[in-house]
């Protein structure tokens, strides 16, 4: 597997490339990892080749591997002998696992995690948004039609691909839970560590702090909601570029004593406190193309209040453990009020949730991942003309920068 981004840095695609790896070990394959190199990594790391990396212009977050260090491990990377490459990321480990993979005479697949359409706006603002939009999708198109086979997270996902002019086969194969690490966590610890008092109705929101996830929607939900439940606090998990934008809404909507900004939480304990500890999860994001959260959320017995919207069709249409609002700050209010106000609807959502959590399971997805791989390896790579000059040109313009 070749990505971007993995952990330390936290995000949905690093989350589920751990899922997907804890799911082929535990089948008895073999997995190996080409990842950036971060500040600090864990010291226990199995199989996974650190590539020195820069800095992200824009993106101080993220970090770029350095193509020319992948270039010069080529030999190295051969003699692990892998059967298949699969991709989860279209910078550097897109264009350098092509590489790998047409050396090597080898199928690769290729997972589309972001729906850059809806993204890449956020973070290029001086250019005007329509551009943006037909640039994503040629990039997208282009880089899709380049591979074997394609891994997406939802059907919407899918169609949108399909609209862009994607012709390489799809699979539907979402991100699963891990299911036996999930126990239900403390929510009085979790209120004691961080100041809140545990009467009070608490609404969690968990994930990036970034642009794209529609957190500013939640903020003129609150402000309305205060007025019926002025006690109500809103606990939003984790760190990212919107963050300080997000503190001044709350400044100018004189919400600060409802909102709570608490940072990146530890998977594992730390973060299944954190679930625990509200009453009622809620999430707006537009660009979804999964919404793993919405599943982690249920898993625990955290009833859900979400638009639906993209990816997370997949998971809210199915109408259990979760009650779906329209994008309209009024609407979503009065469905969390309700769900704040009825403590037995709660008990009964969150029931509902763990158990339609329960079918997404890790080890359920891995199949389905595992099936995949095994056609491919039935099937002879293709070769792509076109996109193999396009992947050549750009890898040695990248090759050049490194050297």
């Amino acid at each position: 597997m070749l990505s971007d981004v993995y952990f330390p840095r936290v995000n949905g695609v690093s989350t589920s490339i751990m899922t997907f790896i804890h799911g082929l070990r535990a089948q008895g394959h073999e997995v190996r990892l080409i990842a950036p190199r971060y500040a600090a990594e864990a010291a226990d790391e199995t199989d996974i080749e650190r590539i020195p990396s820069r800095r992200v212009l824009l993106d101080p977050e993220d970090r770029m591997m350095r193509a020319g260090e992948i270039r010069r491990r080529q030999d190295a990377i051969a003699a692990w002998q892998p059967d298949l490459v699969h991709i989860h990321t279209p910078f550097v480990a897109h264009y350098l696992g092509l590489r790998l993979a047409r050396r090597l005479n080898l199928p690769v697949i290729e997972t589309y995690h972001t729906y850059f359409e809806e993204y890449l706006f956020h973070y290029i603002p001086f250019l005007p948004r329509a551009t943006l939009r037909r640039l994503a999708r040629g990039f997208s198109r282009r880089q899709c039609n380049a591979v074997d086979a394609l891994v997406v997270p939802s059907r919407a996902m899918q169609r949108v691909l399909q609209e862009y002019g994607v012709r390489t086969p799809m699979s539907v194969i979402p991100t699963g839970l891990e299911l036996d690490g999930f126990h239900r966590g403390d929510r009085a610890g979790f209120c004691a560590e961080h100041g809140i008092d545990p009467n009070r109705p608490i609404l969690m929101h968990i994930g990036r702090v970034a642009h794209e996830k529609n957190i500013h929607f939640l903020l003129e939900m609150v402000e309305e909601l205060s007025a019926a439940v002025p006690d109500v606090l809103l606990v939003i998990a984790g760190e990212g570029p919107a963050r300080a934008q997000l503190q001044r809404q709350v400044r100018e909507l004189d919400i600060e004593d409802n909102v709570r900004f608490i940072g990146y939480l530890e998977r594992g304990v730390p973060l299944w406190n954190c679930y625990s500890a509200a009453d009622v999860f809620v999430f707006a994001s537009r660009t979804e193309t999964q919404g793993l959260v919405l599943l982690e959320a249920m898993a625990l017995g955290v009833p859900v209040v979400s638009t639906a919207c993209m990816g997370t069709h997949d998971i809210l249409d199915a109408g259990r453990g979760a009650i779906v609002a329209r994008e309209e700050v009024e609407d979503f209010a009065d469905k969390v009020a309700q769900l704040l106000r009825n403590a037995g609807f709660r008990a009964l959502l969150g029931n509902e949730g763990r158990h339609y959590a329960a079918t997404w399971s890790s080890e359920r997805m891995t199949e389905k991942l595992i099936q995949l791989y095994e056609q491919r390896l039935r099937r002879p790579a293709r070769l792509h003309v076109t996109a193999m000059a396009e992947m050549a040109t750009q890898a040695q313009g990248i090759t050049r920068k490194d050297s």
